[in-house]
């Protein structure tokens, strides 16, 4: 953590305290308490709170994240052969061995313009059958806001392939995130809903996370990549982009609201000069085959994080927004 990161979240922690509206912050916004195997090794109980396993007749089948007590995000396509009624979900799950709990799925919300023909809006919510109660072992990661640059390069996590079917220890991967004009070298097509990363990796429906500080923020989930999944290599993942949906999140979820978080890359985007080489590979959709349980080709899930490049703001910008946050808490308690 740099310096100036340091110095804002104490900042922070500080002035929300000593305003009376310390209630407001997200949950999200809660350290973790054991971050020391976050280098792309095996994680560690508490180090992956909002990890959440999909699971069908007691068989994992995707993976998602807690954004809420209530509610898991994970991606439209987990949903296209499952049986929801026989659908659970296990959260603190990162260690077999941990103290798991698996609460039912009460009802399904997926985008109404998820296309399983091209993945587009490839976005869905899933209402837990009763509250989970937060611990340092499960509670929910913020999500990018609406708005949000993600530039090439940013460092970012994924689940270790195959940490879902067997693992007892999820692990996670740390990939960069890849502009979407060079990512269309290699599918194609690609719509301004969608984020990549890579090399590709990653379990389906899970999260893309990157670290701001003491936070860790969703800014994709885990799709398909038109059809191929990871079974072309040296190419990257495909993620749904969570900060485009931030108001049908948000209508969706009601009252149980997940926490928002800006997050704005430095500099400009080495992307948008980016033009494919004569030689790179290109690709249109397909449609896939429906399978009686979700097939895909990465057969993975999600872990912890480890060396990450942080991309610091200055401390007077982060002091003008806790300054601006306080004046709204103030307003709001009058």
């Amino acid at each position: 953590m740099t310096r100036d990161q340091f110095l804002c979240g104490s900042a922070l922690m500080i002035i929300l305290l000593a305003s009376g509206c310390h209630s407001q912050a997200p949950a999200c916004f809660r350290s973790l308490p054991n971050t020391g195997t976050f280098g792309g090794q095996n994680a560690s109980l508490g180090s992956l709170p909002w990890f959440a396993i999909l699971k069908t007749y007691g068989r994992p089948f995707c993976a998602g994240s807690l954004i809420t007590n209530e509610w898991v995000l994970t991606a439209a396509h987990c949903l296209d052969s499952v049986l929801i009624n026989n659908a659970t979900v296990s959260l603190g799950s990162q260690n077999r061995s941990g103290p798991n709990v698996t609460l039912r799925i009460e009802r399904t919300v997926c985008h109404p313009s998820y296309s399983s023909w091209t993945n587009n809006n490839d976005i869905c919510l899933l209402k837990l059958s009763s509250p989970v109660a937060f611990s340092d072992y499960i509670y929910p990661v913020c999500l990018a806001s609406a708005g949000s640059t993600f530039h090439t390069g940013v460092s970012s996590w994924v689940t270790q392939p195959g940490s879902l079917f067997g693992a007892e220890i999820v692990q996670q991967v740390n990939v960069p995130i890849v502009g979407n004009n060079e990512c269309r070298c290699a599918y194609g097509q690609l719509t301004e809903n969608m984020i990549c990363a890579g090399p590709c990796q990653g379990d389906s429906g899970g999260p893309l996370v990157t670290k701001d500080g003491s936070i860790w923020i969703q800014s994709g989930i885990r799709s398909l990549g038109f059809g191929y999944g990871c079974a072309r290599p040296n190419t990257p993942g495909v993620f749904t982009r969570v900060s485009q949906y931030q108001n049908w999140i948000s209508n969706v979820t009601g009252t149980s609201q997940p926490g928002f978080v800006p997050f704005t890359s430095p500099g400009v985007n080495s992307d948008l000069y980016y033009a494919c080489s004569n030689t790179a590979p290109t690709t249109n959709p397909t449609p896939r085959t429906k399978q009686p349980f979700p097939v895909y080709p990465d057969g993975s899930v999600f872990s912890s994080g480890g060396s990450m490049i942080h991309f610091s703001h200055s401390l007077p910008l982060c002091l003008l927004v806790v300054s601006l946050y306080v004046l709204v808490c103030e307003a709001g308690s009058v």
